[in-house]
């Protein structure tokens, strides 16, 4: 029985990259694509419809405030997916590899499926030195604290909508990634890594692109790690 699946993309100034996020998804693979249009000044409202995928507003701009309107959104539907599927806006990860990112959920009954730059090829330039040093210590800190084995804390992630759910996920700006990882140890969830290529991204990041972003982000992240010990 062929499992649904829908596609959560936060997206905040995105006009240049998420149309073709959108059309790189695999049709065959995904049921719904759903964008969050989080508090954009530019056309990525427009763009985003304009390529299929049903647009939703969050005007307080947060990462996790953007997918929370998206679960909310999911969970008011009648016939509620098998699959959530969470990818970025910027056209940095390769959409085509979804295939690849769910099979160990479709083949082998994992719940959470995280997409590793750390795994895959990396262009170069495309992720920060401050990122890496980021996910390394994260992810280090994940192993020494909750006992799980990551080597990323990507954005292109799959996991099973009942899973999803029994989450609680609370974080609404840059702690989202690593809460779901951490929690989903916590409950012991079955986990697993696949790698994923990754490229430079379309446009500036809002995050690593700033000083002040990406202390922010760092300082969010090692908070939510222990904020749940």
């Amino acid at each position: 029985m062929k499992q649904l699946i829908k596609v959560i993309i936060p997206a905040f100034n995105e006009e240049n990259g998420v149309g073709s996020v959108i059309r790189e998804i695999p049709a065959d693979l995904v049921e719904e694509i759903v964008v969050v249009n989080n508090a954009s000044t530019d056309k990525t409202e427009h763009v985003a419809a304009e390529a299929g995928a049903t647009v939703l507003k969050e005007e307080e701009k947060g990462y996790g405030r953007a997918c929370l309107k998206a679960m909310e959104y999911i969970s008011l539907q009648e016939i509620k997916p098998d699959i959530i599927v969470f990818i970025d806006a910027d056209h940095s990860d390769y959409p085509e590899e979804m295939h690849e990112l769910v099979k160990p959920i479709l083949e082998d009954d994992v719940d959470l499926v995280i997409g590793s730059r750390a795994l895959g090829n990396k262009e170069r330039g495309s992720m920060t030195p401050q990122q890496i040093f980021g996910n390394w210590l994260a992810t280090g800190l994940l192993q020494l604290f909750y006992k799980v084995k990551f080597t990323d804390l990507g954005p292109f992630r799959a996991i099973k909508y009942d899973k999803l759910m029994a989450l609680n996920m609370q974080d609404k700006t840059y702690g989202w990634t690593v809460e779901m990882q951490l929690k989903a140890a916590k409950m012991g969830f079955k986990c697993t890594e696949v790698p994923v290529n990754y490229r430079k991204r379309i446009g500036f990041s809002k995050i690593s692109g700033t000083v002040k972003g990406t202390i922010m982000a760092g300082y969010k992240i090692i908070w939510t790690i222990f904020k749940y010990l």
